[in-house]
This record gives C-alpha cells, structure tokens and sequence, in this order.
C-alpha cells in the first residue's frame, strides 16, 4: 500500500543531489494532494471503525479507493454497503467525492448513489461542510454514521423513501423485499 510512501522518500533523497530540474524531474513530482494522501491513509487504517474496511484497487493511486460499510447496529444492522471515494486534485480545499455503490432505500442516500452528508458539501450553510482541517478519516466515520446516529428522516435527500418509513415502518421493511432492495431493516 504505501508505494506512494517509498516513492516520496526516494524523492526527498533525491532533492539534496539535484542542481536545477529537468523537464522529465517535473513528471515525477508528487502533488500535495498525494502528500496529504501517505499520512492521511496511514492514520486512517490505524482508526478504521471496525466496521468499516478501505480497499485500494491501486496502491499507487490512494486518491481512489472503496469502502465498505457493515453496521453492526441500527435498521441497517447486517448490511452491507460499499461506496467508492475519489480525491481531487484541489483537495483538501474541496472535499472528496463520494458515491454509494450499493442501492439501498435509505433516506439520505438516493437510489443512484447520490449522499447527503454535510461534510461532504463544500458550503453549507449550518458551517459543517467540508474545510481543509477535515481529513478522510472524517469522511469514513460520517458514511459509517449514516447507519446509525446520521441517519436523518427529518432532512432527506430520498424524501420518498422518509416519508415511507415514517408513514409505516413495517410496510417500509415489506417494501424492500419486493422491490429487491436490500432487506437489512430491523423491524
């Protein structure tokens, strides 16, 4: 995983020997986004919610990755729900995009994977958007909210899918089974 690690050593050795750059030394350069990246992926393994796991299809490209989030409490208990994460080049003055993966009939998450979580918007207007301070171990331990503490029918995205399951909670759980979506209500 931390190729991207040894690739910034390697290049902080370099810099003492180099006199001027090249065209091809700028090719090599690593972004500030990546830089943030190495530290932001190592402490956010080492504080992963249990469950939550991060999967990098590219050790090089730590700026794409998936997780998935397995609630051990709440509607969504025994779910199992994977989103996929790209950073931007801007970041951390912009947030991470984020889409859900998994259809689901939750109330803040649409049926085409759109997420309605405050830190990921990059203004908002209650001040819990998306600022430089923020780092993906914040964003990881929002999406994992959103099965429990987050989950918010008062201000949904999926307004259909709030009004449903505030109109009649075991009709919602019925409603899953049949329209294949995923059965992982407690009700």
């Amino acid at each position: 995983m931390l190729t991207l690690a040894s690739k910034l050593k390697r290049e902080d050795g370099l810099k003492g020997s180099r006199t001027s750059a090249t065209a091809s030394d700028s090719t090599r350069r690593v972004s500030v986004r990546d830089r943030l990246l190495v530290k932001e992926v190592a402490e956010l393994e080492a504080n992963l919610p249990c469950t939550c796991k991060v999967h990098f299809p590219d050790p090089n490209k730590l700026h794409c990755f998936q997780l998935t989030v397995t609630p051990d409490e709440g509607y969504y208990q025994g779910g199992k729900f994977q989103f996929e994460t790209e950073v931007p080049d801007a970041y951390n003055m912009v947030p991470p995009k984020v889409k859900c993966l998994t259809r689901i009939w939750h109330p803040n998450i649409t049926e085409t994977g759109e997420i309605c979580l405050s830190l990921l918007r990059e203004h908002s207007i209650d001040g819990t958007g998306w600022a430089p301070t923020r780092t993906l171990k914040d964003v990881v331990w929002g999406l994992n909210s959103l099965f429990t503490d987050l989950l918010n029918f008062d201000d949904p995205l999926n307004i259909e899918a709030a009004e449903h399951h505030l109109r009649d909670k075991v009709a919602s759980c019925s409603l899953y089974e049949i329209r294949g979506r995923l059965a992982f209500l407690n009700c």
